[in-house]
């Protein structure tokens, strides 16, 4: 069970490693884009492409769809990203146990931004976990736990791409390792904290907070909800920038700084914006954003 892009690695190196998938469910397809047409989830693509069974059931409630649960007969249920609460009976389908992928190190960041709010918050270390899943929110047991390295660079899409790989590789070995019963769950230990739900006004920069905190929040939105800040009227997405010089300037004031570039004032610091996209929805580099939209020193963002 699994939706985006996150869930497909891991569903190539289950194939990959011998496993049997009788069924991969995903959600319905969705209306997408400004055409509003619609699209299919990456999962579902992905198990297309691979010659596999799909199913998108609507809700996981009805009796129709434990029914059909029960006649696949799994050995484990596989759940990366599903996108909603499974009810107990559709934990307690499979003859093993149903488990997870999540990309933290639980406790820590339980809920369903913990990618994002890792790189906003400054952490340097994320990580993976193969947990047991239970009635609660991420509060099952692991079964293996694996760190990785928060870089630098690394937005919300680059650390999700690496940790997929990672939950992966450790997903077959959980699986392998609760079936031979060399592995059993554990339960969690040490305070918990939670990612919620990104909503969209997240990506809203707060031009009185620091240059650091403000870079960190452009990759942590990234790709989605995205980062975004006003000029007057006009919404325009920051989709990448990088530190810049001590100034004690208003924070949100366009400061003097090489032609074709973009430097604003901070809380504490200033940073350069360096991709990004108007209300075209074209994304820019700077330079070429500024030929089209000139913005004059002293002018403010907020």
């Amino acid at each position: 069970m699994g939706t985006p892009d996150f869930a497909v690695r891991p569903l190539e190196m289950l194939l990959g490693a011998g496993v049997d998938v009788p069924a991969v469910i995903t959600a319905p397809d969705r209306k997408k884009g400004r055409g509003r047409l619609l699209a299919p989830p990456p999962v579902k693509e992905a198990a297309l492409r691979l010659g596999l069974n799909v199913l998108q059931p609507v809700s996981v409630r009805p009796p129709e769809f434990l029914e059909e649960l029960k006649r696949l007969a799994p050995d484990f249920l596989v759940v990366v990203a599903y996108g909603r609460i499974l009810p107990k009976e559709v934990l307690a389908a499979p003859k093993y146990l149903a488990v997870n992928i999540h990309p933290s190190l639980l406790p820590k960041y339980r809920g369903p931004a913990p990618l994002n709010w890792a790189i906003v918050n400054g952490d340097d270390i994320s990580g993976v976990t193969v947990m047991a899943m239970d009635a609660g929110v991420d509060t099952g047991g692991i079964i293996l736990q694996e760190e990785s390295p928060v870089l630098p660079e690394d937005t919300a899409g680059s650390l999700g791409k690496r940790l997929s790989e990672e939950g992966g590789r450790l997903l077959v070995e959980a699986l392998n390792g609760v079936y031979e019963g060399s592995l059993e769950p554990r339960p969690q230990e040490g305070e918990p904290s939670f990612a919620p739900m990104l909503k969209k006004d997240d990506g809203r920069i707060k031009w009185n907070e620091s240059a650091a905190a403000i870079e960190r929040l452009v990759r942590g939105m990234y790709p989605w909800p995205g980062a975004f800040t006003f000029l007057g009227a006009s919404r325009i997405k920051v989709l990448q920038a990088s530190l810049g010089p001590e100034t004690c300037e208003l924070p949100g004031t366009v400061l003097e700084s090489p032609q074709d570039t973009l430097l604003l004032a901070t809380g504490s610091g200033s940073i350069y914006l360096t991709r990004l996209q108007g209300a075209s929805g074209k994304i820019l580099p700077a330079s070429d954003f500024l030929r089209g939209h000139p913005v004059p020193k002293g002018s403010v963002f907020s």
